[in-house]
């Protein structure tokens, strides 16, 4: 793994830049005068220029503070926000590589509703809902490859376009216009090598949707990822509850603490830019948590996953700090896909921090190097239940890989059983944990508001304040 999933934290005023040690470092006495402040210094001691992106700082306001229990608890609300937001915002469905060729297709369901996503060109991606016009029969429930798309049921069969291309037995319906029976179309358009759809007919194009996000990735095109792994699982809580788990540090301390040795969780800078927002980790120094102060080799064991048996996986070179040493060992690791110059070019917070962004309302691809991306759904039309997926995306030299498929874990899978998510498994399953517990005390009615860190849970208010525009949009 290229980083430690989670993002998000709080500032502090800077007395060490580099060596960060808690010893030297009061996270209580935190203001708002310093919020980003510590990452900015810390930047400024990087051994290579940092693109302009990780110097933008956007905090945000005072708003959304405290939202309403009900926003999470009640059917009525997740009515609310399927007719207003899953119908016409702008949602990922899958990447452009997994429906490589003519006639790929692939299924995107969100709360209740089936779209169908395919390529009906070498360079058109096209959606439809996935429904036969006679009788509402879903027409594809996998992925896949067909030259038309034939309803099993009853065996009427559209183009790949939408188009009519057959209708058996046609002289008995003579109620169909024939040049009126396509299928329901759904706008679709690409960015960085996702594929988006809208099921609103009237909502604007995907670039304006979208805004500046894009400049925040002019380094690092996501286009030119493959996607490597892609795991998902079923969670017992409302949708919102599990992203907001991976949207702030302030958990960490208490969730992940085997992490801190090697985490500023508490340096994490937040920015809020309207309907995107992010969270920068620093990795390879401490968390200013710590009331002890780890050796540098510990520090970088953090991001290997070492046991306390094991002989550490990299040696920190005497001298070298922790930070430095994980930079210099990530760049040389980039070396063979992205060629000497352009690895060696990369900035220490290129190669370390975590860069997570959260686009409204649930997709969240990580910046620079860290290869990480997450979509949150409700499971079915279920307030209270989600699927939470997290695909790789690597670098690659050469022919694009084949896109690895969807492996789906059941409710009740332990996230170990997705092996190919290395230590993410383990750092998950203690970020689930808690989950159903928050959804249970949330249904129990002892309170009727939750209240928000006005800074380190900056991403969270954030996304209430764009469901709320969203809600009360006409």
């Amino acid at each position: 793994m290229n980083a430690i999933p989670d993002a998000s934290g709080s500032p502090v005023a800077p007395e060490a830049p580099v060596r960060v040690r808690s010893a030297s470092l009061d996270c209580t006495s935190l203001g708002a005068a310093t919020e980003g402040a510590l990452y900015q210094a810390l930047l400024d001691q990087d051994s290579r220029p940092t693109p302009d992106v990780y110097r933008w700082q956007s905090p945000m306001g005072d708003g959304q503070l405290r939202v309403p229990v009900e926003r999470y608890t009640s059917p009525e609300f997740h009515r609310v926000e399927v007719d207003k937001v899953w119908k016409r915002v702008w949602q990922m469905a899958c990447r452009e590589e997994d429906i490589p060729e003519v006639g790929d297709h692939l299924p995107y369901d969100i709360a209740g509703i089936s779209v169908l996503v395919v390529r009906t060109a070498p360079d058109t991606v096209r959606a439809f809902r996935n429904i036969c016009r006679h009788r509402g029969r879903m027409l594809k429930e996998y992925p896949g490859r067909a030259e038309e798309l034939r309803c099993p049921f009853h065996g009427i069969a559209w183009n790949l376009d939408g188009g009519l291309k057959q209708i058996p037995c046609s002289w008995d319906f003579p109620q169909v216009d024939e040049d009126d029976f396509d299928l329901p179309p759904v706008q679709a358009d690409t960015w960085g090598g996702f594929v988006f759809i809208n099921l609103d007919p009237a909502a604007g194009p995907l670039a304006e949707f979208l805004g500046d996000l894009p400049a925040h990735f002019t380094e690092w095109p996501l286009e030119e990822r493959f996607k490597q792994v892609h795991v998902g699982k079923v969670l017992r809580c409302n949708w919102k509850l599990a992203q907001e788990a991976f949207m702030e540090s302030y958990h960490v301390v208490a969730t992940h603490p085997q992490l801190l040795p090697g985490m500023g969780d508490t340096i994490t800078q937040y920015d809020a830019f309207g309907h995107f927002a992010r969270a920068i980790t620093p990795n390879g120094l401490p968390s200013t948590h710590l009331r002890w102060e780890p050796t540098d080799q510990q520090m970088v064991d953090v991001h290997f996953d070492r046991a306390l048996d094991q002989d550490p996986t990299f040696v920190v070179p005497e001298g070298v700090s922790g930070r430095q040493a994980l930079a210099d060992h990530r760049r040389a690791g980039l070396v063979h896909v992205l060629g000497e110059d352009r690895a060696n070019s990369l900035s220490d917070a290129e190669v370390n921090d975590s860069m997570v962004y959260a686009v409204f309302p649930n997709f969240h691809p990580w910046g620079s190097y860290n290869r990480i991306v997450y979509r949150f759904r409700p499971d079915g039309n279920r307030h209270d239940r989600c699927v939470m997926e997290c695909m790789i995306l690597s670098p690659f030299r050469g022919p694009r890989p084949p896109a690895a498929p969807l492996k789906m874990l059941g409710v009740d899978d332990d996230w170990t059983e997705a092996w190919e998510l290395g230590l993410l498994t383990r750092v998950f399953n203690q970020d689930v944990y808690n989950l159903p517990r928050v959804q249970e005390g949330l249904e129990s009615g002892a309170i009727d508001e939750v209240v928000f860190a006005r800074y380190q849970e900056s991403k969270i208010r954030c996304l209430h304040a764009e469901l709320e525009r969203w809600i009360t949009r006409d």
